[in-house]
C-alpha cells in the first residue's frame, strides 16, 4: 500500500488523451460529436470528467489499498480533532472526513485547536467528545504526549481511537493504560529529506542555507526540522540558522528577515509547512532576495499553488489531508466492524511540486 501510491502519484499518463484526439473513425467521430452536443446541453466537457488525474488515481489507489471497505450507511456518529483550522491543510483535512462520511452514510464531527501549540485546549476538545456519543475518534496531536489521559478514558469507554498523521508515544501511553486501535502515520522525515534536497540540487550542493521550523516538539515539526538538517549536513551545505517559528507565517517572516540581514550570502531555506515558507517569500521580496534563495516548503496549499504558479514560490512538498481525512473515517468504520486495522502505517501520498509539475497537480486536495 505504502509504497505503490506514492509512484501512482509521480506518474501521469498521456498516453489515453493523445490517442482521443488522433485518427478518429466514423464511429469515432460520430461519438465525438455526440459528446460536443452533450457538453452543449449540460455545460460539462465530457472528455475531462472521463480523464484520470493524479488524484482521482490516488484515491481509487486508496479504496484498494484498504480494502475489504467498511459497509454503508451504518449512522454510526464519528468525532475527529485537529490542529487550527486556520491553518487551509487542516481544513482540506475536514473536508475529507466530511466527504468520507457522507460517502459511507456516517456523521462526523470535526473540531480543532485554536491554534498549534493549543495541547490543553486539544486535549480538552477530546475530553468534551468522549461525554458524546462517538463511537470512534480520529485525532492528531499537537505533541507526542499531551492527548495520553483522554485517549486512556476514551478506552475505558470502548471507543475507538486512531492517530491521523502525528502520533502518540505509545511507550508514555502503554504505562498509562492506554492504547490506540490504529495509526495512518506519514513519513515527516522524509518531507523534510524531500524539501532539502531541492535546493542542494538547485545549488549544487554549496551555500549557506536555513531551516524554519515549527513548533518544538511537535511530531511532525521536529521530523520535518531533522531530515532537512541531516540532508544539508549530508550534503555538505553550512546551516547558518534554524529556528523554531511555531507553524506562523509572521513568526517566520521575522526570522527570515533576521536570517539574511546576518546571511546575505544565504542560498536556500527549507520550512516546515507552506504558511511559514510563504512568510519567508515575503521577507525575501522585500529585501529584493527571492532571486538569490530557493525557498521551499510542505503541505501544497492552495496559496502556496497560487504562488508556484506566479513564480513567486519555488517547490513545495504535496501530501493530501483530504486522502488522510477520508481514511480516517474508513479505518474508524473498519475498525468498529472488528477489522484488524493495527498495520495500516503510512499510506499517505507525498510528492515535491514545483513550476514545472503544478499544472498536473489542478486538482490535488
Amino acid at each position: 500500500m505504502k509504497k505503490k501510491l506514492i509512484s501512482v502519484l509521480l506518474c501521469v499518463s498521456m498516453a489515453a488523451i493523445i490517442a482521443a484526439g488522433c485518427g478518429s473513425s466514423p464511429k469515432g467521430q460520430a461519438e465525438e460529436n455526440k459528446e460536443t452536443t452533450e457538453e452543449k446541453k449540460t455545460g460539462k466537457d465530457t472528455n475531462t470528467e472521463k480523464t484520470d488525474t493524479v488524484f482521482t488515481k490516488a484515491m481509487a489507489q486508496v479504496d484498494a489499498d484498504l480494502a475489504p471497505l467498511p459497509k454503508k450507511d451504518t449512522g454510526v456518529e464519528l468525532g475527529a480533532i485537529e490542529s487550527t483550522l486556520s491553518n487551509s491543510f487542516w481544513v482540506t483535512m475536514q473536508e475529507g472526513y466530511e466527504d468520507g462520511a457522507k460517502e459511507y452514510g456516517v456523521t462526523v464531527d470535526v473540531q480543532a485547536t485554536d491554534s498549534d501549540t493549543d495541547t490543553a485546549g486539544q486535549l480538552d476538545i477530546l475530553n468534551n467528545m468522549l461525554v458524546k456519543n462517538y463511537s470512534a475518534i480520529a485525532v492528531s496531536p499537537l505533541t507526542e504526549d499531551c492527548l495520553i489521559s483522554g485517549i486512556v478514558s476514551a478506552n475505558k469507554d470502548d471507543i475507538k481511537i486512531i492517530t491521523t498523521g502525528n502520533q502518540v508515544n505509545e511507550d508514555a501511553l502503554k504505562k498509562a493504560g492506554g492504547k490506540i486501535d490504529a495509526a495512518i502515520t506519514v513519513d515527516f522525515r522524509n518531507q523534510g529529506v524531500l524539501g532539502a534536497q531541492y535546493i542542494v540540487d538547485k545549488n549544487n550542493s554549496k551555500g549557506k542555507v536555513a531551516i524554519i521550523a515549527g513548533n518544538e516538539g511537535g511530531t511532525q515539526a521536529d521530523a520535518r526540522r531533522d531530515g532537512a538538517k541531516e540532508t544539508f549536513e549530508k550534503a555538505g551545505m553550512d546551516v547558518a540558522a534554524v529556528e523554531q517559528c511555531d507553524f506562523d507565517a509572521q513568526k517566520a517572516y521575522d526570522s527570515a528577515a533576521a536570517i539574511v540581514e546576518a546571511n546575505p550570502d544565504i542560498v536556500g531555506i527549507a520550512c516546515g509547512n507552506d504558511d511559514m515558507a510563504l512568510g519567508v517569500v515575503r521577507a525575501l521580496e522585500e529585501k529584493n532576495m527571492k532571486d538569490k534563495v530557493t525557498v521551499v516548503g510542505v503541505d501544497f496549499t492552495e496559496e502556496a499553488k497560487a504562488a508556484i504558479e506566479d513564480g513567486s514560490y519555488d517547490a513545495t512538498v504535496a501530501m493530501s489531508p483530504y486522502l488522510m481525512g477520508k481514511e480516517a473515517v474508513i479505518i474508524m468504520l473498519k475498525a468498529l466492524e472488528g477489522q484488524d486495522v493495527s498495520s495500516v502505517g503510512d499510506s499517505t501520498p507525498m510528492a515535491v511540486v514545483d513550476s514545472k509539475n503544478v499544472a498536473e497537480m489542478s486538482d490535488w486536495h
